[in-house]
């Protein structure tokens, strides 16, 4: 497993989950510090479903604890360039928000983090053929969001 990128991995999903940078920083660092003290030793996809557990456990008691504005820090995640970059990224920002919050972390694992069906299976507790059937879902909804966003493909 290449540390660095799960590193970074983890940080975006802890960004997602927690809207704030600093905090999402410490949860990545927590997540590693708590993975190897315990020194369990799993195969490579056990691995990334053990991590991800630990950073979304760890995130949700963070959250529990300081209650964010939906948006804080959201703008530092990610910096758009140029004017319409950053139109489409509101845009989408609007169209995932309409998404529930577990359809919007599947997309995000799945899309963004580029996890493997195998991992989202073990972290989740769902079989291939209903991860990948709330995917489908997910994105259908989000593409009609989009074009009632305005947002063409």
């Amino acid at each position: 497993m290449d540390l660095e990128e799960q590193y970074d991995k983890l940080f975006r999903y802890c960004c997602f989950r927690l809207h704030d940078r600093q905090l999402a920083q410490d949860m990545t660092q927590e997540t590693f510090l708590r993975y190897y003290s315990r020194n369990i030793r799993l195969d490579k996809n056990r691995e990334l479903a053990y991590l991800y557990t630990i950073a979304k456990n760890l995130c949700v008691d963070a959250f529990r604890q300081r209650p964010l504005s939906p948006l804080e820090d959201a703008e530092d995640v990610a910096s758009p360039d140029t004017t319409e970059d950053l139109i489409d990224s509101l845009t989408l920002r609007a169209a995932l928000a309409k998404l529930p919050q577990e359809e919007q972390e599947l997309l995000f694992l799945r899309y963004v983090n580029e996890l493997p069906f195998s991992s989202l299976c073990k972290m989740t507790g769902m079989s291939r053929f209903a991860i990948h059937r709330r995917l489908s879902k997910a994105v259908t909804q989000l593409r009609e969001n989009l074009k009632k966003e305005g947002y063409s493909e």
